[in-house]
């Protein structure tokens, strides 16, 4: 079987969904392993941290790193985008609201709960998401 190209994963986690997001990140340590994650500066770090993964941080979310990340996303450089939320909070409505109007005119998968990050991180780990690098062929390093 060939060897698959890095997939570039962007992880974004409100303040009280940091600690489900770490949890994920350590039961899927090994997958993610095997691609380019970034993260907006807190979360990344706090998984950095706790599961050894290197992840390329962005400014903390409130400073602008949700839109750092959404410009990537908009250039069609990110394939996958995990972004666990706190659906009670109506101050975040809107940066999930742009996460997801971007990620749909792009068609990157977009998962805002741990049910369906595991379906999209285990479709990865599959091949499912391969389809991506036609869409997004990798011609320039991601973090460039």
């Amino acid at each position: 079987m060939a060897e698959r190209e890095r997939m570039n994963i962007a992880l974004i986690a409100h303040d009280n969904r940091k600690e489900l997001m770490t949890q994920f990140c350590t039961a899927y340590a090994g997958i993610l392993s095997r691609h380019t994650l970034c993260a907006t500066n807190t979360t990344g770090k706090i998984i950095s941290d706790a599961t050894g993964l290197n992840i390329h941080l962005f400014m903390n979310g409130a400073q602008g790193g949700d839109e750092q990340i959404g410009a990537r996303i908009a250039y069609n450089e990110i394939d996958l985008v995990i972004y666990f939320h706190d659906p009670n909070s109506a101050a975040y409505n809107q940066s999930i609201a742009y996460m997801a109007k971007l990620c749909d005119q792009n068609k990157i998968p977009f998962a805002t709960n741990s049910a369906t990050a595991e379906a999209l991180i285990l479709a990865l780990d599959r091949g499912d998401l391969d389809w991506r690098d036609i869409v997004n062929p990798k011609t320039k390093p991601f973090m460039a």
